[in-house]
């Protein structure tokens, strides 16, 4: 059973990882899709903002979750990207998503694979690897993202389907500022 102290423990260590995570990112991913094994590969620059309790993002997010006046998110981030191939440097994508914590559980405005809000349980292996799994639309998101030093983040994606893995995802982050 999770206790008052270890959800106090978890969103202190979410505080503290999307604070370490603030700033602007360069992104190189490649994607394997599964079974047959095709690869993309792409760029993102990624700007993250840390957002505190009580900031109106997360008042909003919390609305939009049905979230109850007393439930106030402890913290979270706002992160913007633009896309684009890495060969033909073809333009992919441009967005805005919202992430707020409160207890374990991870809310979203936004899936990767739907405009509704969702929502993921997470937790910390370590200080530095914040672990979420989500599940919607019968497809289920297990993303692993690791802080390497002040300058570098891995992540890693694995998208499932009906128990069977449909796509491997696979990031290096670079800080740019």
């Amino acid at each position: 059973m999770t206790t008052l102290l270890q959800l106090s423990q978890t969103e202190n260590l979410i505080a503290a990882f999307f604070q370490e995570s603030e700033g602007t990112w360069h992104s190189e991913r490649r994607y394997y899709t599964l079974p047959l094994v095709e690869t993309k590969e792409m760029v993102s620059i990624l700007t993250i903002e840390f957002l505190e309790q009580g900031r109106e993002e997360l008042r909003e997010l919390a609305q939009l979750h049905g979230l109850s006046d007393e439930v106030i998110l402890r913290c979270g981030a706002k992160v913007s990207w633009e896309s684009k191939e890495s060969v033909s440097e073809k333009k992919q994508s441009k967005g805005e998503t919202l992430f707020g914590a409160w207890g374990n559980i991870l809310y979203r405005d936004r899936g990767f694979a739907t405009a509704k809000p969702v929502t993921a349980k997470y937790y910390f292996p370590n200080p530095q690897t914040l672990c979420l799994r989500t599940e919607y639309k019968d497809s289920v998101f297990e993303e692993e993202l690791k802080l390497v030093g002040k300058n570098y983040r891995t992540r890693q994606s694995i998208i499932s389907r009906a128990g069977e893995q449909l796509m491997i995802g696979q990031y290096l982050e670079k800080r740019i500022s």
